[in-house]
């Protein structure tokens, strides 16, 4: 037996990866026949480690019956449109129409089944009503697979962290055969902690921030530990904690956490007459109106303090923003932008990787989900420093095999590492997905045998 797939915006081809896996194990005989994808350092890793009959870029420009035949879809669809680090535009959004791509080809081509992923935010993406189980985006995938194209269609969000991988990552997994309703229920978990999976005695950091840093906390203070001017609880360390723009007065520490919870009250909004938003800026007389709270105190000039931040770089000084809706071919985009008709106010300087690192992995813990904008900010203990993560690490945390190599410099290594997939979860659910077969294969073939005997 022999099964052909093709791979759509493949990246480093993880699906084809953990479905050869999958077959293998079964020995089943497969053939990659179709390879698509556009990033040209992706290409040069995928060739590095696949076999490839045939490559194309975009899938656009490539026409149905230019396809060979074959028997699996594979299409990790780009996730932006649908994701919560993105504007969540969905259909509106031009990458958000890959998934007709999809559609065209499965219906031409009439494949036995196909495996579909994408980010979370896909489910409940543009919502009809609040307490739906899911959004009009999801129901329209689903529509078009189960209805129009006449599959049998699974899907499911699944946690990676319960497949033997040190990584929390939640994706949507939608797969659907000819030949039966696939289940992605109830697998066995798996776990691993990242102490499984890391390297030791690197070269680790000696900058001026990671001195500033371990001159306030041991190593092991910093396990778990993000830096970050936003929200974290107890685990978050804000730049103003350790001087990193300079060093700040007990008064100032105590104005910027009160500034940093008071910005996001919807009090304030409804007074600068702005739609509500998590994090606004708020004027002198707002800010003084909360700030000093004890009488003690009253002699402290809160603009002096304000001024003296901003010029440190820890608060900026801007005007508040407003919602603009701007029509787009697909539905209505949203955006904001400056409003320069309302009175300017401090704000904090929000930006999650404003800092050279961005969290301190705990080797006892799993990693968080690890997306391509901050895995170059995300350092792990190597004994009593910290340092970046490896290439091969990070492979390790997506479950590549140790023969997988990425033969690139580290930014272009972690800007595919965090797009791509885990790979034991999709060698898990190629696994049903084959059992889905082979039951099906059974009964035809019972089917046929008694059909075979009643006509002797």
């Amino acid at each position: 037996m022999k099964l052909k797939f093709i791979d759509l915006f493949a990246g480093l081809g993880g699906i084809r990866l953990g479905f050869e896996q999958a077959c293998k194990e079964r020995g089943i005989e497969t053939e990659c026949v179709l390879t698509s994808e556009i990033k040209p350092y992706a290409i040069q890793t995928l060739k590095h480690n696949h076999q490839h009959e045939h490559f194309v870029g975009d899938i656009f420009q490539v026409k149905n019956e230019e396809i060979p035949q074959f028997d699996f879809l594979f299409g990790g669809f780009p996730c932006q449109p649908f994701s919560a680090s993105g504007k969540r535009n969905g259909f509106a959004d031009t990458r958000g129409t890959l998934f007709f791509e999809i559609e065209r080809i499965i219906k031409y081509h009439q494949p036995t089944g196909f495996i579909l992923e994408n980010v979370e935010g896909l489910v409940k993406h543009d919502l009809e009503n609040r307490n739906d189980k899911i959004g009009r985006t999801l129901k329209t995938i689903l529509y078009k697979l189960e209805t129009e194209l006449n599959y049998q269609v699974s899907w499911k969000v699944l946690d990676s962290v319960n497949f033997g991988v040190p990584q929390s990552r939640k994706r949507v997994f939608i797969v659907g055969t000819k030949k039966g309703k696939a289940s992605l229920d109830n697998f066995e978990p798996v776990y691993k902690v990242l102490n499984n999976i890391l390297e030791t005695g690197k070269p680790t950091m000696n900058t001026d921030f990671t001195k500033k840093l371990f001159s306030y906390f041991t190593i092991e203070e910093l396990y778990g530990k993000s830096i970050k001017d936003k929200r974290g609880g107890e685990n978050n360390i804000h730049s103003w904690d350790i001087g990193v723009k300079g060093e700040c007065s007990k008064d100032q520490i105590n104005l910027l956490n009160r500034l940093f919870k008071e910005r996001r009250k919807k009090q304030w909004a409804n007074e600068i007459g702005i739609d509500w938003m998590d994090g606004m800026p708020l004027t002198l007389s707002q800010i003084q109106s909360f700030f000093p709270t004890n009488n003690l105190f009253e002699n402290i000039d809160v603009k002096i303090l304000l001024d003296d931040l901003v010029e440190k770089g820890y608060i900026k000084f801007e005007y508040p923003k407003k919602l603009v809706s701007e029509v787009a071919e697909n539905g209505a985009i949203t955006t904001r932008v400056y409003d320069d008709t309302k009175p300017k106010g401090y704000n904090i300087v929000t930006g999650k990787l404003s800092f050279e690192i961005n969290k301190i992995l705990n080797p006892f813990d799993i990693a968080p989900t690890l997306v391509a904008t901050d895995m170059v900010k995300i350092v792990v203990p190597d004994g009593k420093g910290v340092r970046k993560l490896t290439i091969r690490e990070g492979l390790r945390i997506f479950g590549y095999p140790e023969s997988y190599e990425i033969p690139l410099k580290d930014s272009l290594a972690y800007d595919l590492l965090g797009n791509t997939v885990v790979v034991p979860v999709i060698k898990s659910i190629a696994t049903r997905i084959l059992d889905t077969l082979e039951i099906a294969d059974n009964k035809t073939a019972i089917f046929e045998n008694t059909e075979t005997e009643m006509i002797h």
